[in-house]
């Protein structure tokens, strides 16, 4: 929890006519590049993340996005729904909290949403 409680607040907003995501940058040391600290990514033309708490854990979870959402437009010549992108990153999250230190040494502290 100290993880969680260490990031700036995210959020993200859906309505009618599209998706609003927003995030406060913070910063714990001024040695820091301001412009090189990302925490909105585009996973799809139409799917994307934001994170609070630790980056690390949010990169792999991008990269594991970008590339089952590949996957998926090479296997089926179409994009991959959020529903669908949210329970194949769901079952990465899963199999590296169950795999312990072999894949990673903590557990992910992130939430994951649909809508």
């Amino acid at each position: 929890m100290k993880a969680v409680e260490a990031g700036a607040p995210s959020v993200g907003i859906r309505a009618a006519n599209g998706v609003v995501l927003a995030a406060v940058k913070k910063f714990t040391s001024k040695l820091m590049d301001e412009s090189t600290v990302t925490k909105i990514e585009q996973v799809t033309g139409g799917i994307g993340m934001v994170y609070s708490g630790l980056s690390p854990d949010y990169r792999v979870l991008v990269k594991q996005a970008r590339k089952s959402s590949q996957a998926y437009q090479l296997a089926y010549g179409e994009h991959i729904s959020p529903e669908q992108l949210v329970i194949r990153i769901a079952a990465v999250m899963q199999e590296y909290t169950q795999s312990g230190w072999v894949l990673c040494s903590c557990h992910f502290r992130v939430y994951i949403d649909k809508s």
